[in-house]
């Protein structure tokens, strides 16, 4: 082995030997038991975040372990179309390039065409940089979600295509689907209808316009200095007002309900209604009806029998209704229009500032439109059953109070609109007779539901037959993704073998576009939940607490974390600080701490190679073992324990740190120094010993760490693989079909561990005195332990070995009654007592003076401390962290300064 681990030269060589050698393939025709997790399929836009290292860290930690336990795995990947933000970065390219304005100039063919081309240069390039952070997919079944209408590859071995059409034709025959005017989220960039969960919503600083509306008289005329006023953050949506609404339990505006008001602007005469809808206290109590542009004006129009009157366009522009002044102004360019005129004609009572919350398109990151728009909707099936395999716990949600917001999305679900006005997606299969006497006109026969276009019409046998314009939302195929990558409608043996999958790892944000959907699509084709259990990750923040993303800049490229740090040091980085389900403020240092462990590990190894001698002996002569043998046999078999606890309970960041620990102190810290002292000395049996349990705990914890650090336990296992006695899979190519170390039934040699935590903690109390007194660490020291007990002499006795060479004793006195000595140093434990004579060890002079120093420089440390936290304006202003840490610092300081001066008083 190398002296120094390089992660560059360790990574790319075994993940190509795993692809190489199919070691990521899963086998349908298997008898294990399964294990199945299909990747949230990242868009092809898609480049590697922290969100996607985290995530799929994760999924790569439970995937490996289930694999290394025996289980026929799958992890079954793939990439999402992403209808709306890939339509808008090849519009955006092909506009930087100059060849087009708008999408409209190159047609739905060609633009298609265009958006394939873009796909095959660009779309895969987030699954090489999963590769790169050591993700063991079964890539030979990589699905992409508009397989098999890709003109390049006509016959996939998934035709995603072919299932989505088919959901859609089962759920339109059960009268689950239907076509109807509805009003929905539009946006006006990417010019297509959005579903709820695609419109984000932002706290905004806008206006409140209060506008005067003036009454009519009986004649129709507008009466003087008479008018009713209405508060609205969106004046030009006043160009569609159908009415003026009021609460009918409001006395302000009793008298006026079924008068009518001039609409200014536009001198139209509209109504005052009273509606329950109407809320009293917001503005003067009295709101504008825009029943096409406002959700609650609809449902308004809809009881009050108003005219539907559509004022802004598709694209954000004013429409021909909105008058021949504003037609064609952009909506933010007739505000202004609109309020400068409402100005010029007194109408404008007062503009007030106003904070509110306003919906954006989450793809095109622009204000949404509410319009009334004619759309394809979906009754949601399954919502029972579905709702009650969660709240029951056979589909179990970790942590579990996400249940609790599942059931309330549940219990609350409105008809979701399926239909997008894009052209890259799967086209609604849904054909129209066009009978050339009817053209323009709507359809006089019955739509056409079918998987491919029919040649004629079943009702009239015309043969001009065209397909529905629209496409379905990304999320009706994503909500197949368990079974339809499976290659369901046909029940074949993957779907047998891997169906439900085991668990899924997704973030929160989607439980509603995604998990919920999924749980219903999979009771409603297959009958069955699509998963056990699900996993919600926390999201990744900044120092700040912000959300980390690129847009805002502060979010380093995980591709150079992994060339500082290694995938191996960027990945168990970052799972020491990812707590179940919550939220991760994320640190470089993490990173470091990672990179640190791979080295600390490598090193411990390198240790544990070289003193090995290849023979045929095998380990657990248990006449042979010495004492550290039978600890660290014992410490690990309580990280074993520990390790399969926290990640059967989803513990990913706890097993990390046990591991971390265990590894880094108790292995590498303390049995390493302990073995030195019989690989280095004349027992050939203790020595034996020695190396067969070194190699053997060095074995079980590269298995151990093998699902959070891939490559580089990998490389120590090659190494190792040369001394196959210790092996328990002497026939696996890779660490990853070697055995997951499960639990024994019972912790080995756990007396003699507690035993040997007494001689650690000896040796630690002896270290402290050295370090306190400023001993030199090369100079040997003198050591008395005074034990009143006959029995824990002895032991000391025994391991008294270990003592004198990890602390540096040259001559250990154990003595069962002994009067404090003058001139020593003191340490206790319990009822033992250590004494450190420091005759010739120091110069006591300059010892007195170093401690005086030290002593004053400490006192005044104490002192800014206490004058700090004594004034009122830092503890009241200060964030409560800080003030904690400043507290911190100061019973810091002040427990040194009580040593100094106890170390002075013993020198004096």
């Amino acid at each position: 082995m190398n002296k120094a681990y390089n992660s560059k030269d360790v990574e790319d060589k075994w993940y190509s030997f795993w692809e190489q050698n199919n070691l990521f393939r899963a086998d349908e025709k298997s008898r294990k038991p399964s294990y199945c997790i299909v990747i949230p399929p990242p868009n092809v836009t898609g480049v590697l975040t922290m969100g996607h290292v985290l995530n799929n860290t994760i999924q790569d930690i439970m995937i490996r372990r289930k694999r290394m336990q025996g289980y026929e795995v799958l992890w079954l990947p793939g990439t999402d179309h992403a209808g709306i933000a890939t339509q808008i970065v090849v519009e955006k390219a092909l506009k930087k390039e100059g060849k087009i304005k708008h999408r409209d100039d190159l047609g739905r063919d060609e633009f298609i065409k265009k958006t394939w081309e873009w796909k095959k240069r660009h779309g895969d390039i987030i699954i090489r940089q999963l590769k790169k952070l050591g993700c063991s997919c079964d890539w030979s079944r990589l699905v992409f979600t508009m397989d098999g209408l890709d003109p390049g590859n006509p016959n996939p071995a998934i035709n995603y295509s072919n299932c989505v059409k088919e959901a859609f034709i089962r759920l339109y025959k059960k009268g689950l689907i239907y076509r109807g005017m509805r009003m929905v989220n539009w946006c006006p960039v990417s010019r297509t209808a959005l579903s709820d969960e695609e419109v984000e919503m932002k706290e905004v600083d806008g206006h409140l316009w209060y506008i005067k509306y003036p009454l009519l008289d009986e004649a129709g005329k507008p009466m003087v200095d008479r008018y009713i006023t209405v508060a609205t953050t969106r004046p030009e949506s006043m160009l569609g007002d159908e009415a003026v609404a009021v609460n009918p339990n409001d006395k302000r505006y009793k008298d006026l309900i079924g008068h009518m008001v001039l609409l200014p602007l536009k001198s139209k005469p509209i109504p005052i209604i009273a509606d329950d809808a109407v809320d009293m206290s917001f503005g003067t109590g009295a709101v504008k009806v825009t029943p096409a542009h406002d959700p609650v004006d609809y449902d308004i129009a809809m009881r009050h029998n108003l005219p539907l009157t559509t004022v802004i366009g598709h694209d954000g522009t004013m429409t021909e209704s909105a008058g021949e002044k504003y037609e064609g102004l952009d909506r933010f360019e007739c505000r202004r229009a609109v309020v400068a005129d409402l100005e010029e004609w007194g109408l404008m009572l007062k503009v007030e500032p106003y904070r509110h919350n306003i919906g954006f398109s989450q793809r095109a990151d622009v204000p949404i439109e509410p319009m009334l728009s004619e759309q394809w909707f979906l009754r949601y099936p399954k919502i029972k059953k579905s709702l009650k395999a969660v709240i029951k716990g056979d589909i179990k949600f970790w942590p579990d109070r996400w249940v609790k917001v599942y059931e309330h999305w549940m219990e609350n679900l409105k008809d979701w609109c399926i239909s997008r006005q894009l052209w890259w997606g799967h086209r609604i299969p849904v054909w129209y007779c066009k009978k050339p006497e009817s053209r323009g006109q709507k359809p006089e026969c019955p739509p056409i539901v079918s998987l491919e276009q029919p040649t004629k019409c079943p009702k009239c046998g015309g043969t001009n037959i065209v397909q529905d314009e629209d496409v379905l939302d990304t999320w009706f195929s994503s909500w197949l993704w368990p079974f339809a990558t499976m290659g369901w409608p046909k029940k074949t043996p993957m779907l047998k073998k891997f169906y439900p999958t085991a668990d899924l790892v997704t973030g929160p944000d989607i439980i509603f576009f995604w998990v919920a959907r999924m749980i219903m699509a999979g009771f409603e084709f297959i009958g069955k939940k699509p998963f056990h259990n699900v996993y919600f990750t926390g999201i990744i923040r900044d120092s700040l607490g912000r959300k980390m993303s690129k847009s805002l800049g502060n979010s380093p490229d995980p591709l150079d974390l992994i060339d500082t740090y290694g995938a191996d040091g960027l990945r168990f980085g970052l799972m020491l600080i990812a707590p179940q389900g919550q939220d991760i403020f994320f640190s470089q240092d993490r990173m470091e701490v990672g990179r640190n462990f791979c080295n600390k590990l490598w090193n411990a190894s390198r240790f544990v190679l070289m003193n090995l001698e290849k023979d045929d002996q095998h380990i657990g002569q248990e006449a042979s073992l010495n004492p550290a043998d039978k600890w660290i046999l014992n410490r690990l078999e309580h990280a074993i324990q520990e390790a399969n606890k926290a990640l059967d309970q989803y513990d990913f960041d706890g097993c990390a740190r046990l591991l971390y620990q265990f590894v880094w102190r108790d292995f590498c810290d303390w049995y390493v120094e302990l073995s030195k002292v019989h690989l280095y000395g004349k027992d050939e049996k203790a020595k034996r010993a020695s190396q067969k349990t070194s190699a053997f705990a060095l074995y079980s914890i590269i298995r151990l760490l093998h699902p959070y650090m891939p490559f580089i336990t990998e490389e120590i296992w090659q190494q190792l693989k040369d001394y196959n006695e210790i092996l328990s899979c002497k026939t696996a190519k890779s660490i990853m079909h070697d055995s997951y170390p499960a639990p024994s039934k019972k912790f080995p040699y756990e007396k003699e561990a507690q035993t040997l935590e007494i001689i650690k903690t000896i040796i630690e109390a002896i270290r402290n005195i050295r370090g306190e007194h400023n001993i030199k660490p090369k100079v040997e020291i003198e050591a008395i332990i005074n034990v009143p007990s006959e029995d824990t002499a002895k032991l000391i006795e025994e391991h008294k070995l270990y003592i004198e060479r990890l602390a540096l004793v040259k001559a250990l006195k154990i003595s069962k009654k002994i009067t404090r000595p003058d001139d020593v140093a003191i340490a206790v434990i319990d009822d033992i007592e250590i004494f450190v004579p420091w005759k010739n060890l120091i110069d006591i002079e300059s010892e007195k003076i170093r401690l005086t120093k030290e002593i004053a420089k400490t006192k005044q440390d104490v002192e800014i401390l206490k004058r700090k936290l004594s004034n009122e304006t830092f503890i009241d202003k200060a964030p409560s962290d800080v003030v904690a840490r400043e507290k911190e610092r100061l019973a810091s300081a002040e427990e040194k300064l009580k040593k100094l001066n106890e170390a002075l008083i013993r020198l004096k």
